[in-house]
């Protein structure tokens, strides 16, 4: 069998439930808002046994958007998101797995019901994620795109980066949780069907990853959150080695003109402290958890993130791009991801 075939028999045939995991890559253990914790109670029980997802793949703002999901699985994702975009919203989910997806079907007016709509607002595509342009999905037509867990499954990462850029609309964004590597690791973990199917030897080594999507279009990757993973499974982690490996979650926006490197024009926002769930304090990435009322200095790229997109209303702006004062101190390229579960950095830029 080839990797993707691999892949189908891993989650179509040998895991019949989240219990049959080896690791806890394919596990999220972040503790839920307790907003999202209730909506949980809402998803129905067959499809939350077959979630193999590692982080909350929920970002901010998100009523009457356009969500694509994909590697939706048994559609726990979607579900969760169709409630939260209303009924003037849409969530499509992706996946290649026929019995993942016909569980997420039997399902899908039992959602709709349990929140109050006149109709589906959920819609379910069989596809391989390579091969995105092949599926009934229109160029700029998407405000976001998520994914869980699901990338390092796919051979081919840079053409899933690439369409994401295609589908989503000026101003929308990719947010997704995946597995990264701490290292470049060898092709023949490749071949090991549990390793590849629990997460882990299909990781992108995380600068690697970095790379792949800026020459995807999206020019300032930003941690959202990270954590280190336990293999508890002696076996498998003799055949890593050394190796380390963190779940991320990560948001790509889409916006032309993002610069490289996190420049100074002397910019600053001012949180409204408006956005639902939200009251005291917004965080858009690891580096910029923005308190109410609070004037916070910010690089260019992060003025634009907050200013051309739908965050903007709930911002006020101070500076423009006149003047340059050069990069922002510690904008380095060290691993970015915490190797024990401390918290998140507040502060200024990178």
């Amino acid at each position: 069998m080839n990797i993707t075939e691999q892949v189908q028999f891993y989650y179509g045939k040998v895991l019949q439930g989240s219990k049959d995991l080896k690791t806890d890559a394919c596990c999220t253990n972040e503790s839920l808002p307790p907003h999202i914790k209730k909506l949980m109670t809402d998803i129905h029980p067959e499809v939350a046994a077959r979630y193999y997802g590692c982080g909350l793949v929920v970002p901010e703002l998100l009523n009457d958007c356009r969500i694509l999901d994909l590697g939706c699985g048994s559609g726990q994702d979607v579900f969760l998101l169709s409630a939260l975009v209303g009924e003037s919203g849409e969530v499509v989910g992706v996946d290649m797995t026929p019995e993942q997806l016909a569980v997420a079907r039997r399902h899908e007016t039992w959602h709709q019901e349990r929140y109050g709509y006149n109709q589906p607002n959920t819609r379910f595509l069989e596809g391989r994620l390579e091969s995105l342009e092949q599926l009934d999905l229109e160029p700029g037509s998407f405000d976001i795109v998520v994914s869980n867990c699901v990338l390092n499954l796919v051979p081919d990462k840079e053409a899933v980066l690439r369409s994401v850029f295609d589908l989503l609309k000026p101003g929308g964004e990719f947010y997704f949780s995946d597995v990264y590597a701490d290292r470049r690791l060898p092709e023949a973990l490749k071949n090991d069907p549990v390793l590849y199917g629990e997460c882990l030897s299909g990781a992108l080594y995380w600068n690697d990853f970095q790379q792949m999507a800026k020459a995807a279009g999206f020019f300032d990757p930003r941690l959202v959150s990270d954590r280190p993973l336990r293999i508890d499974d002696p076996e498998q982690q003799n055949k890593l080695g050394e190796a380390r490996f963190f779940s991320a979650t990560y948001r790509l926006i889409k916006l032309d003109g993002l610069e490289a490197f996190c420049e100074d024009y002397g910019q600053a926002v001012r949180y409204r402290g408006s956005i639902p769930h939200h009251p005291h304090a917004f965080t858009l990435d690891k580096h910029h958890h923005m308190e109410t009322g609070r004037i916070f200095p910010v690089c260019g790229n992060t003025w634009r993130m907050l200013h051309d997109t739908r965050f903007q209303p709930h911002f006020e702006f101070f500076g423009d791009f006149d003047n340059h004062y050069g990069i922002f101190a510690d904008c380095g390229t060290a691993m970015p991801f915490d190797s024990n579960d401390s918290s998140p950095a507040k502060g200024g830029c990178c």
